[in-house]
C-alpha cells in the first residue's frame, strides 16, 4: 500500500497558478454576460476525449467533469477514449467537430494535438500536459493566440531525481524509460537527463513505441543499470504494474512521475493531484462557455507548487530492501 504525505514545496520553475481571467465569448458560448448564460436554459455539450485509461487521466477527467457539474450550466458530455490510439484520436475529434461541440476537453498531449489538427474555431482546453508551447498546442504558453489553452501537469523532473539520489546514494547509472511517440516525455527527458548530468549520474535510454514492448525494453535494463525512471508518460503509466513486477522480481527501483504510477509499481514520486489539475481545466472551460474569457488570451495555468505529494510505495520498498526513511525527513 501506498504511503502518501503532503509538504511544502517550492519547485525550481516557480510556477503559480495563473489569475484572473477576463475577454470575450467563443464558439458556441453566449457572449452575454455570466448571469445571463446560466440562466439562458442553453444547454452546452462538451467533447471529452481522453487518450487512454489510467489513474492520472482517469483523476483529470473526474475533477473536470465534477467541476462542471457544480457550476450552474446546463453541460452534457459526450465522453470518448481513444485507448492510445492516434488515429482514434484524431477519428474522435473530427466527430467532435462534425456534431457542433460547444467546447473540446482533451486530455493529454495527443489528445489535445488531434483536437487541435481538427479545428482552429470550437475551443479546446487541454490537460495533463506538460508544455503547451513546445507540442505546437499554443504560440506561448503565457499567450496562446490559439483556440487551446489549458492545465499543465509540468512534472518536477529535477526534484524527483534529487529525492532519487536522497534515497538510493549508491545509484550510479540510470534507465530512462518512456514512450518516444510522446512528445510530453521528450520534454521531460530532455530535462532528466540535464539534471543527472548536474548531479554527475550516467543514463541510458529505454524507449518503447507502444505498451507492447514494455516487458522487453525493461528486461533488457535488468543488470544495466541501477534504477529506471519514467516521467508523466502515458504508455508508461499504463504499464506500470507490468513495470513494477519485473522490477519487484529484479530488485530494481523504479521511480515513477506521478502518483497513479507509483501506486501501480513505482517506488516512491513527487506528484501533482490529477483530480485537482481537471478542476482548474473545469474552471477554465466554464470561463469560456459563460463568456468570460476566450482561449487564446488564457494562460496556461499550473496548480500550486506548494501542495505536491510525496508518495512512497512501502510494499514495494519491502520487496526490493531499499529504505524510504530518507523521504520522511
Amino acid at each position: 500500500m501506498a504511503n502518501i504525505s503532503r509538504r511544502n514545496f517550492i519547485a525550481s520553475a516557480g510556477l503559480l497558478l495563473a489569475g484572473t481571467l477576463v475577454g470575450c465569448g467563443s464558439n458556441g458560448a453566449s457572449t452575454g454576460s455570466a448571469a445571463g448564460s446560466a440562466a439562458s436554459g442553453t444547454t452546452y455539450t462538451i467533447g471529452v476525449i481522453q487518450l487512454t485509461e489510467h489513474s492520472a487521466l482517469d483523476a483529470a477527467n473526474k475533477g473536470f467533469v465534477e467541476a462542471l457539474k457544480k457550476s450552474g450550466l446546463n453541460v452534457k458530455f459526450d465522453q470518448q477514449n481513444a485507448q492510445n490510439d492516434q488515429s482514434a484520436c484524431q477519428t474522435i475529434s473530427s466527430k467532435f467537430v462534425s456534431d457542433g461541440v460547444d467546447l473540446i476537453y482533451a486530455i493529454a498531449t495527443p489528445a489535445a494535438q488531434a483536437a487541435a489538427a481538427a479545428t482552429t474555431d470550437i475551443p479546446i482546453v487541454g490537460c495533463a500536459i506538460t508544455d503547451y508551447a513546445a507540442s505546437g498546442l499554443v504560440q506561448d504558453n503565457d499567450k496562446p493566440g490559439t483556440n487551446v489553452t489549458g492545465a499543465s501537469d509540468l512534472t518536477p523532473v529535477a526534484e524527483q531525481l534529487e529525492m532519487m539520489q536522497k534515497v538510493l546514494p549508491d545509484v550510479k547509472k540510470v534507465g530512462l524509460l518512456y514512450c518516444t511517440a510522446e512528445s510530453n516525455s521528450d520534454i521531460q527527458i530532455k530535462a532528466a537527463k540535464a539534471e543527472l548530468d548536474k548531479l554527475g549520474i550516467e543514463y541510458a535510454d529505454f524507449t518503447v513505441s507502444s505498451s507492447n514492448e514494455i516487458q522487453s525494453v525493461v528486461e533488457s535494463a535488468v543488470g544495466k543499470v541501477d534504477a529506471l525512471y519514467s516521467p508523466t508518460d502515458n504508455t508508461i503509466a499504463a504499464g506500470a504494474a507490468q513495470v513494477g513486477q519485473i522490477c519487484k522480481e529484479n530488485k530494481l527501483p523504479f521511480i515513477a512521475g506521478e502518483e497513479g504510477m507509483c501506486n501501480a509499481g513505482g517506488l516512491f514520486t513527487l506528484s501533482i493531484n490529477y483530480k485537482d489539475l481537471g478542476s482548474a481545466a473545469g474552471k477554465m472551460a466554464i470561463k469560456i462557455l459563460k463568456g468570460e474569457a476566450k482561449p487564446e488570451d488564457m494562460p496556461i495555468e499550473h496548480l500550486s507548487t506548494k501542495d505536491l505529494v510525496v508518495v512512497k510505495n512501502d510494499e514495494m520498498a519491502e520487496a526490493i530492501g531499499v529504505d524510504l526513511s530518507a523521504l520522511d525527513a
